[in-house]
């Protein structure tokens, strides 16, 4: 019998691979980490600010697609550490670098390439990961012939497989992210349920978006003296959430500075994270907080671990 009349009922089609897996963002301090991670979630999960080292949380974040599950690690970035704190944002870095499927090292288009850079990179070079990326960012505020020279200049880094230029906040290359960093995970089942977007709770990323106006309002005076830490979290009956918060400072006159002439400048904070916090939990808030003095907190390696910076111990 020809081929042609062949029964092919007895072949079942073969069923799409699907695959899982972990993919760090590592960088430098401000290379567009937290802000990559947002517009692959397409909305607000992980904070921002002009200043360095604004990432002190591990966030993963869960993109499903048809035939993928992507768990996004962003990572503090990585740098020289001058206390505790920094060491340990250093070594929680490191660890997810570590355990990652995949990498993606992120490098700023509008900042030169230099030692930094090569220090991250020579910790990339050292990952296990199977698929190592090479990511451009910031492209919209960088000129063509600027991009160029970076792209050359952070391929001298080191091999990666790939390199992709990227503008997270006009959207550019961003679904083109996924869906590279997608097809060169390896096989495997869901890790997270469908419904599942970040693996923060709701107290750890009030406490963020708290901090993330602190670091937007007083970038200049003392945002890395600046720890918050979310107390309670209660659900009245009409609906409304009541919150308490705890901004930790090292000094009396930081101490001042936070809460600014006549409280003016807490309430500006408290407002502006009032809104995040209504739009994350979905309900009114009554946001209340308070500035407590922890003189040498960054040196406290317990105090660290309390307010949830740096690596997980569990």
């Amino acid at each position: 019998m020809s081929d042609k009349y062949a029964d092919k009922s007895a072949a079942p089609a073969e069923a799409p691979t699907f695959r899982s897996g972990f993919v760090a963002l590592v960088g430098r301090p401000n290379a567009g980490k937290s802000t990559l991670l947002n517009a692959c979630m397409g909305e607000k999960v992980a904070i921002t600010s002009p200043v360095a080292q604004t990432t002190r949380r591990r966030m993963r974040a869960v993109i499903n697609t048809p035939s993928s599950q992507l768990v996004i690690i962003d990572t503090p970035g990585l740098h020289k550490p001058k206390d505790a704190l920094g060491s340990e944002l250093n070594r929680a870095a490191l660890a997810e670098l570590a355990d990652a499927d995949a990498v993606a090292f992120l490098v700023d288009a509008t900042k030169p390439v230099g030692r930094g850079d090569e220090w991250v990179a020579r910790h990339v070079e050292r990952a296990d990961a199977d698929y190592k990326l090479l990511v451009l960012t910031k492209a919209d505020i960088a000129g063509p012939e600027q991009v160029a020279a970076q792209l050359e200049a952070a391929r001298a880094l080191g091999s990666f497989d790939d390199e992709l230029v990227v503008s997270a906040t006009e959207g550019f290359n961003v679904d083109a992210f996924v869906g590279l960093v997608s097809e060169h995970l390896p096989e495997g089942p869901k890790w997270f349920p469908d419904d599942m977007d970040v693996d923060a709770t709701p107290e750890d990323l009030v406490a963020e978006f708290v901090r993330e106006k602190l670091f937007l309002h007083l970038r200049q005076e003392l945002p890395h003296s600046v720890g918050v830490l979310c107390e309670s979290l209660d659900v009245a009956d009409d609906g409304h959430a009541s919150i308490e918060a705890t901004i930790l400072v090292e000094r009396d006159g930081q101490k001042g500075i936070v809460l600014g002439r006549g409280g003016q400048m807490i309430k500006r904070v408290g407002t502006e994270a009032r809104r995040d916090i209504e739009r994350l939990l979905g309900r009114r808030v009554y946001l209340d907080l308070t500035v407590r003095v922890a003189p040498q907190w960054r040196r406290d390696e317990r105090e660290i671990r309390r307010l949830g910076y740096g690596l997980d111990e569990g």
